[in-house]
């Protein structure tokens, strides 16, 4: 970190950081904030004064750790980027010693900072960063070039605050979303006409429960922020939307050639537990590789990325990496000529990067960074690049068996009910992100996080937090997943016979599954509890519920069950979404069917429909348009739960 003037006040002795700091506190933040999140885990504390260069002896973190839970009011144990700050200025305190206490556990007067912050409604002033907003600027413009609904505006200035005023109608959020996961809003349901502030705020609940169930966490986030156009927020908000979509492809199961990037002797359970950032690496290291042993001049076989943020800042990395996808893209992409590696022999790093990014322009790909993004190793950004890199031209030979003779036909996709219980676990802003849903809840964490989520508490004195030691790392993941188990059977309730801590530990599907599932819907169904003081509701109150409304307001549609034939028309939802907001369907949109039979692709569109007008209404519905039209009665009770739990929460108002 650089040196800057510092001042401190005489009435508090509390260190005032310079901007530049701020920026560079921000940028440290960042780089262990890896999932966005907004939030990062005391565990984590000690590497992020490192990235801060304030490097801190692990005695003096766990005293300010066990300080900041002392003090930590809603008990998530989690540091966001204005706790971190606070922390920071008390530690370059001379009064460190006999302030720190005090200050720290003042948790509604962290104070306040300047340089390129907002005020927040809640008088805290957060800071956003310009190279993002420019960097989703450019990438929105381009990819929603063609989109009539956004002619109204696009292109954006990137060098203004127009992006913060255009997500205001939620249109532009819509069709992120769809960019990011094709098909997840039914677009019939956004509002683009007569935009009164009701149909913006409609369209903007839309998009953040639509965001929500593709995995994003909206939990601080509501309509008013985005229509207020809060910078923080709204970039947060984009990032996790873009991440999402440039992510979608960097799995085996969407490219098998992924599977040539295991070492030798290597099992493929490991490639598979590795997370799209590990991924990339790997893929970037073996065009690394290849370069080297194709002898080019002026390799050094010194070059490895380790991270996205100081491994690059010299493009070397990124001139060998383009010249290996161009040299293997002359026969699978069509592109024509080499790239011209003259740039690596430029002294200026700033001028080196604007060459690098001049040859990525020529395969499509000058996307993200600029210059400067590299030569300061913004890793949120350079990690947006190459991923856009990867999903162009990912330059992997196909095979169906690799060398250490796996054959790649049997490595199964995730499936639909594995995608949903993930999303719904991301979305409720768990550390660490979970990419894999069996490999990254084997430790337990992930799971005992959900546990307070559902009001079941966790001494997280008993949890072994990571970094694990070498020796007995799984026998600290196994302690933790079986105090997992033993808070689900005795303090939840769940059904979990023949399920233990060993099955989590070692990511197994069958029991994984069921433990995820009976969390969900205690997840679920808690919001009726609080609605109905308490009383403990079953699947047969919402069934009643269900059939009563429809029933009052004179709706031909009832069902004997959450497996009733009639659910897969998806009649008896859209039914009830409009008894519960009169006029939110468009009939004309809805298909019956001669004598009530339907096509398959009239349900599934009057699926889609249904969902998304779910979710325009307020209801958080995680399911998706296929578990309507097969009728998965998990899935379906989770839509009529949400539903009534809107229901009765409008009815109280």
């Amino acid at each position: 970190m650089k040196v800057h003037k510092e001042e401190t006040t005489m009435e508090n002795h509390i260190t005032q950081i310079s901007r530049e700091d701020l920026e560079d506190l921000r940028d440290a933040f960042n780089k262990i904030d890896i999932d966005n999140s907004g939030y990062v885990s005391d565990f984590e504390l000690q590497e992020l004064f490192r990235q801060a260069s304030f490097s801190l002896p692990g005695y003096k973190v766990r005293e300010i750790i066990e300080t900041f839970i002392a003090g930590d009011t809603n008990k998530d144990e989690k540091i966001n980027f204005e706790e971190f700050v606070s922390i920071y200025q008390e530690l370059k305190s001379k009064e460190f010693s006999e302030t720190f206490r005090k200050t720290i556990t003042r948790r509604d007067g962290i104070r306040s900072f300047g340089g390129t912050s907002r005020i927040s409604s809640e008088g805290t002033q957060h800071s956003y960063s310009d190279e993002e907003k420019v960097a989703f600027v450019n990438w929105i413009n381009k990819a929603l070039a063609k989109e009539a609904d956004c002619e109204h505006l696009l292109p954006m200035n990137p060098n203004d605050e127009s992006l913060f005023t255009s997500v205001r109608d939620g249109i532009l959020l819509c069709k992120m979303i769809n960019l990011s996961q094709p098909d997840t809003i039914d677009e019939r349901v956004i509002n683009t006409k007569k935009l009164t502030t009701f149909k913006m705020t409609e369209n903007l609940v839309l998009a953040l429960n639509s965001a929500s169930a593709i995995g994003c966490t909206v939990v601080s986030i509501d309509a008013h922020d985005l229509m207020a156009g809060k910078p923080h927020l709204v970039l947060g908000l984009l990032w996790q939307i873009i991440k999402v979509g440039l992510f979608a492809d960097i799995e085996i199961s969407r490219n098998d050639g992924l599977i040539n990037l295991l070492t030798d002797g290597e099992q493929l359970e490991h490639l598979l537990s590795l997370s799209p950032e590990e991924l990339l690496l790997r893929w970037v290291n073996d065009h690394l590789h290849n370069a080297g042993t194709q002898t080019i001049s002026n390799f050094s076989d010194d070059i490895k990325l380790l991270n996205f943020s100081d491994d690059i800042k010299d493009s070397r990395a990124y001139f060998y990496l383009l010249d290996q996808i161009a040299s293997q893209g002359e026969n699978d992409y069509k592109m024509s000529g080499k790239i011209d590696m003259r740039g690596l022999h430029e002294p200026d790093l700033d001028q080196r990067a604007e060459l690098m990014l001049q040859q990525a322009a020529r395969l499509d790909c000058r996307q993200f960074v600029s210059p400067q993004d590299v030569t300061s190793g913004n890793s949120k950004l350079n990690l947006a690049f190459v991923a856009n890199l990867y999903n162009m031209y990912p330059a992997l030979q196909r095979a169906q068996t690799n060398s250490n003779g796996i054959d790649t036909v049997h490595i199964e996709a995730e499936s639909r009910e594995e995608k949903t219980f993930r999303n719904w676990i991301n979305s409720l802003g768990v550390s660490p992100y979970v990419n894999h849903l069996y490999w990254d809840l084997c430790d337990g964490l992930v799971i005992l996080q959900l546990h307070e989520k559902v009001n079941v508490p966790v001494n997280w004195k008993k949890v072994n937090n990571p970094p694990y030691p070498v020796l007995g790392a799984n026998m600290k993941k196994l302690e933790n997943c079986n105090y997992a188990v033993e808070l689900g059977r005795d303090v939840a309730h769940f059904s979990l016979v023949g399920i233990g801590g060993e099955n989590l530990n070692e990511g197994s599907h069958m029991h994984t599954l069921a433990l995820v599932w009976q969390l969900m819907r205690r997840y679920t169904l808690l919001v009726l509890s609080d609605l109905g003081d308490g009383e403990k509701v079953g699947d047969q109150i919402i069934l009643t519920w269900v059939n009563t409304m429809l029933s009052q307001k004179r709706k031909d549609t009832q069902i004997s069950s959450f497996k009733d034939k009639l659910i897969s028309t998806s009649l008896p939802v859209i039914d009830l979404i409009d008894a519960i907001a009169p006029g939110t369907v468009k009939w004309d949109m809805v298909k019956r069917g001669e004598k009530g039979v339907l096509k398959d692709e009239d349900k599934l569109n009057n699926a889609k429909y249904a969902i998304s007008l779910a979710r325009k209404i307020g209801a958080r519905v995680y399911a998706l348009p296929d578990d309507l039209v097969e009728v998965k009665p998990k899935m379906v009770l989770t839509v009529f739960a949400c539903l009534m739990g809107h229901g009765l929460k409008k009815a109280n108002r």
